[in-house]
């Protein structure tokens, strides 16, 4: 059975995602809504925080993936990044305005992005190609239980301290600090040497085509997906402006993630038998039959299915995608691969959220579902065209 076959220090690294999530989750399961009704935040100013946040996580991949390679020392940055993370926490419950909470996801997302590209290049160090698909996608499944535990506590946890925000977000800081002792004592790096031909930092033009055709056709599904996905925060609002009770927002983000739980690993599994290239299509089908569910949605429960399909479609896409980078990117430049391609699809969110916004404010919620749906149908046919059957398979 392959998930029998899989390292320990795969595991242990989906425990520490887990746990990193819950805290995470927590805070950004209520986010949004602190954001409009307590701080007085508009919706541009949402999307503005969310993209920021994410945009600069993925600029921080860049670097920490590259000086995993040189060094090699992909555990001790991804420590690094996990620390910083639990340590910006308290900030979210201290902030008084939504400058302070722009700082505070930017410090978040800065430890998220030392983290990504080591850890992510690290799991592919510990698997054969084989495995690759299944690995990546049990640390996804892992992530995202994490993912939607952490806005079921935010629900428990609003209900038991009356609706106070902050207090949910100082116990937050407890499941993020279990993650970095689980990160330090279980995981085992492989030994490797410093690559000294790795290229200098900032990357040049001859060194990023270097890292190959494949790799950044990889590149340019996962910004089509990106530009087409903006952040999670407008679903939150969206359901909240359907009817969803505010002490009940949460649930968004849970069904979201339950949904991602469950098919992160089925379906990283499945690609190590089957095609990818079928999977990543189907994977954007579900993203337009969840954008036009969202669109058109009439009460709580149909905009619930629309985004039940988007964790669908975030379960057959993600870990699929992360595993072709690991597959086509030299193996000597894996952390600079996985970081070029979390910044390349970090500035599409960026672009995402705020176009997502702007339509949100001066058109309707509806125009940016169906913003997301048409890009995703463009992205879609452009993909069919170049992936067909006489395309080179990935190695």
């Amino acid at each position: 059975m392959t998930i029998s076959r899989l390292p320990r220090s795969i595991w242990a690294l989906g425990f520490v995602s887990l746990f990193m999530d819950i805290s995470s989750e927590m805070i950004h399961a209520l986010l949004p809504v602190f954001l409009v009704s307590v701080l007085g935040a508009s919706t541009v100013t949402v999307g503005l925080i969310e993209g920021i946040g994410e945009a600069t996580a993925s600029i921080s991949k860049l670097f920490s993936g590259w000086l995993s390679d040189r060094i090699g020392a992909r555990k001790l940055l991804t420590v690094l990044g996990y620390g910083l993370g639990a340590a910006s926490k308290p900030l979210f419950a201290l902030a008084p305005s939504p400058d302070w909470v722009m700082f505070a996801r930017f410090s978040d997302r800065v430890g998220k992005g030392v983290r990504g590209a080591p850890r992510d290049a690290l799991v592919g160090d510990l698997t054969t190609p084989d495995l690759r698909g299944a690995a990546y996608g049990l640390r996804q499944s892992l992530d995202t239980v994490g993912a939607f535990l952490g806005p079921l506590l935010a629900i428990g946890l609003m209900a038991l301290f009356a609706g106070d925000f902050r207090s949910v977000f100082w116990v937050a800081l407890i499941p993020g600090a279990i993650a970095v002792t689980i990160l330090i004592v279980f995981v085992r790096e492989p030994e490797r040497k410093p690559n000294g031909r790795t290229p200098r930092f900032p990357l040049r033009a001859t060194e990023l085509e270097a890292l190959g055709g494949l790799f950044w056709g990889v590149v340019a599904v996962g910004t089509v997906l990106t530009l087409a996905r903006f952040s999670e925060a407008f679903l939150v609002l969206r359901v909240e402006g359907r009817g969803l009770p505010v002490a009940l927002v949460p649930l968004v983000l849970i069904v979201m993630n339950v949904v991602y739980s469950l098919t992160a690993y089925p379906f990283g599994a499945l690609s190590d038998r089957f095609d990818k290239r079928a999977i990543l299509a189907a994977g954007f089908a579900v993203l337009i039959a969840a954008d036009l569910v969202l669109a058109f949605a009439p009460d709580v429960w149909t905009a619930m299915a629309g985004v039940a399909l988007w964790g669908l479609h975030m379960g057959m896409t993600q870990g699929l995608l992360a595993a072709l980078v690991a597959e086509t990117a030299p193996e000597t430049s894996r952390g600079t691969a996985f970081g070029v391609f979390n910044l390349v699809t970090g500035i599409a969110l960026l672009a995402a959220s705020l176009t997502a916004g702007a339509l949100w404010e001066w058109v309707g919620p509806s125009a940016t579902f169906l913003g997301g749906a048409a890009f995703t149908g463009v992205g879609l046919a452009g993909f069919l065209l170049l992936a067909r059957p006489d395309a080179p398979e990935e190695p």
